[in-house]
Parts: structure tokens; C-alpha cells; sequence
């Protein structure tokens, strides 16, 4: 009886949903193409998408907290240019212009997180006017530079006579026993976004804040500390999936990573985080994640779908997602009520 019932709860989590749609997504697309299953074209499209994939990991945290972040994109050119202008034209040190930009990206989220957790104001203005205000820093930056902002910056530290990425462009072309290094950096940061979230006291605080702000600050967690910080973690991560980026492309450009926030968000959403706070799951937003990341590698190659066209099912999942949890709810209130009602 006891094993009955944790099959069911196990068989009813969304998570238990998204490795069964994951599943079918190889099924039918495997089936259709052959070609999908490759294992190297399956991995460099995960590395195509990575940006995505690590940022979504830290909004996940913002969302819990009941807040939104929908300045994260527009901080991958910040974090891109910064690390370009300062390398290409200031002449520091490659290493020293990464670390510089991180901490810069930081202090912006750090600014919305403020507004947000001290000030009050709404995060979807918050973080709406962060994202033209940090993507209009991003083009004047790129006006310092020499080189004309529609090219970028390129020519960054590369090779080895015997043709191996090194240094920067390590982090975004090499392999390690012929895995990319963008996907182990993105295995270490589930690891530590897993730890952040379901292991330490942060973790639970961030979900007792995101559940009932007033009651927990009543229970003596300094819940603007906590909500702050979860822009700086989102921006951090922006950060790190900008120099990633432009490690990949070798090219720093104001504008990489446009059009990333509907990805991001989506994500966070299908991976069942709730958009009213206090709910969601680090592997719930890697899964749903991937479901984006393949859905959107198995479209052009199996079905020939134009890559101009492959926002349009993914803003079609948002949209069914978020109805169809608010359907749910409304029947679980329903059943509810109708229970009481019988008492």
C-alpha cells in the first residue's frame, strides 16, 4: 500500500511529466530523422542554447522568491561588450576584463534587486526598464570602442599551433574527454543551484519568502536580504552565460543574447516554478530546459521548420502552461470547496 502510494505521488510530479515529454521528443524526433540522435550534434546544440539554460537556472530562484526577471538577456551584451572594450581598447588583461564585467553585471541586478526588495516597486517595471536601460549602456560601451559596434570585437586569445583552444576561448570551444565545457560549467552550476536551493538555509528561507513575505519576516528572516540577492545570483548568471557566449562566437557584441528573455521565462514556467512565489524546483527548470533546447534542434532538422519560426511553439507552451495551471488550480479549489461543503 505504502509502495502504491509513493508511486502515485511519484508518477503525479511535473517533473515525472517533463521526463516523459523529453522522452517523446527523442522518440519522435529520433524517428523522423536518424540524424537527431548523434550524440555530438545532440551536445553542440545543447552548447547552442547554453546561455538559456544557465540563466534560467537563477531566475528560477527570482521567481520562487515571487518576483520576476525579464532583464537577464539584455545583461549577456552588457557582460559581452564590457569584456570586449576592455580587452580590445583598454588593453587589460582578458581574465581581469571577465571579472571586472562580472562584478559590473552584478551591481546592476543588485540596483533592480534594490528597488525591488527595499523600495517596493513592482519587478516587472523593475526589471522591464533595467533591461532598455542595460541594453542602452551595452550600445554606449560599444561606442567607446574602435571598432564599429556592428562588427564586434573579435580576435580574442585562441589557439595553439597545434590548433587546441586555450585560455578564453577555452570556455567556450574546448572539450574536456570530448564534452564541451560549456556543458560541464553547466553541470557545475545545476550542482550548485540544486545546493542554493534544496540544501542549504537560503533555500528555505528564499521559499518561506517567496510562500508568505510578512510571515516570514515575522519568523526572523530578513527577506529583502533574500530577494535582493536573487537578482545579483540572475545577473551573475547573465554574466557568466555572456562570456560564454562570446567565447563560443569569438565576437563581442552589444546585442548578443537578444531575444533570449522569452526562453528564459519559458523555461523557469514549464519547469513548474509558480509565478506567484513559493513554488518550483531546480530540475524541474533543467528538464524543461532541454524539452526547449531539443524542440528547437528537432524542428528545422526533422520537420524543416525555418529557425525564424521556432519562437512561435515555444511562446505557444508558455501560453498552454500557464493556463493550464490556472485551470488546475481553479478545479483543486472547486473540488475544495465541495468537500467542505459535504462536512
Amino acid at each position: 500500500m505504502k509502495t502504491r502510494s509513493t508511486l502515485k505521488k511519484l508518477f503525479l510530479r511535473w517533473e515525472t511529466f517533463l521526463i516523459l515529454f523529453l522522452i517523446l521528443e527523442f522518440v519522435v524526433f529520433g524517428a523522423a530523422n536518424p540524424k537527431f540522435l548523434r550524440p555530438k550534434s545532440i551536445m553542440t546544440s545543447i552548447v547552442n542554447y547554453i546561455s538559456v539554460c544557465i540563466i534560467s537556472l537563477f531566475v528560477t530562484l527570482v521567481m520562487i522568491g515571487g518576483g520576476i526577471d525579464i532583464q537577464a538577456a539584455s545583461l549577456i551584451g552588457l557582460t559581452s561588450i564590457l569584456e570586449g572594450v576592455l580587452w580590445s581598447d583598454v588593453g587589460m588583461n582578458i581574465w581581469l576584463a571577465v571579472l571586472l564585467a562580472l562584478v559590473l553585471v552584478s551591481l546592476c541586478g543588485a540596483l533592480s534587486g534594490f528597488f525591488v526588495a527595499y523600495c517596493g516597486v513592482q519587478p516587472m517595471v523593475v526589471t522591464l526598464g533595467g533591461s532598455f536601460l542595460y541594453s542602452g549602456l551595452a550600445l554606449l560601451v560599444s561606442g567607446l570602442s574602435a571598432t564599429p559596434a556592428y562588427q564586434g570585437i573579435s580576435g580574442f586569445p585562441a589557439k595553439t599551433e597545434a590548433g587546441a583552444f586555450v585560455g578564453f576561448r577555452f570556455l567556450g570551444k574546448g572539450t574536456v574527454a570530448g564534452i564541451p565545457t560549456q556543458i560541464l560549467l553547466y553541470v557545475l552550476l545545476i550542482a550548485l543551484s540544486m545546493w542554493l536551493l534544496h540544501r542549504s538555509h537560503y533555500g528555505e528561507r528564499l521559499y518561506l519568502t517567496g510562500v508568505n513575505q510578512r510571515a516570514a519576516e515575522y519568523s526572523g528572516i530578513h527577506t529583502r536580504r533574500i530577494l535582493m540577492s536573487t537578482y545579483v545570483f540572475s545577473a551573475l548568471a547573465a554574466g557568466v552565460a555572456g562570456t560564454l557566449l562570446t567565447s563560443n562566437v569569438n565576437s563581442a557584441k552589444y546585442n548578443l543574447g537578444a531575444g533570449y528573455t522569452l526562453a528564459i521565462i519559458t523555461a523557469v514556467v514549464l519547469g513548474g516554478t509558480s509565478n506567484n512565489g513559493g513554488k518550483g524546483s531546480i530540475l524541474g527548470t533543467v528538464l524543461a530546459s532541454l524539452i526547449i533546447c531539443i524542440l528547437r534542434y528537432g524542428l528545422p532538422l526533422c520537420f524543416g521548420v525555418s529557425t525564424q519560426n521556432l519562437d512561435l511553439p515555444v511562446g505557444i507552451i508558455l501560453v498552454a502552461v500557464v493556463l493550464g495551471r490556472e485551470i488546475a488550480a481553479r478545479h483543486m479549489l472547486s473540488a475544495l470547496l465541495r468537500r467542505i461543503r459535504k462536512r
